[in-house]
């Protein structure tokens, strides 16, 4: 787990079935911090990515909680982006392939 502020992303290859993954947030700081997690798909490998449904997101996260959420695969690969808003927000946090 890193300390992560501001925004980004990072992706990989999805297999076939469901994408399941998990959240881990482990610590928040800042005035009213929010966390803002989507899943975008790429077709072509990962060279572009397309925003997904609205589906293909987590719930707004405020603290330090767990979740896990399925994705019905868009695309050959995907990535998790991230936004982080509020005063001066920092949140350290994890997203990993797991199963339900």
């Amino acid at each position: 787990m890193e300390i992560k502020t501001g925004s980004g992303g990072g992706g990989k290859a999805v297999g076939d079935g469901m994408l399941t993954l998990g959240l881990s947030i482990t610590a928040a700081s800042g005035t009213t911090p929010t966390l803002d997690l989507t899943v975008e798909w790429s077709y072509d490998g990962g060279v572009t990515f397309l925003v997904g449904e609205p589906a293909d997101s987590f719930s707004q996260k405020t603290g330090v909680s767990t979740a896990a959420k399925s994705f019905t695969p868009k695309g050959n690969a995907y990535r998790v982006k991230w936004t982080i808003a509020g005063t001066t927000p920092s949140f350290t946090f994890s997203v990993n392939e797991t199963q339900l």
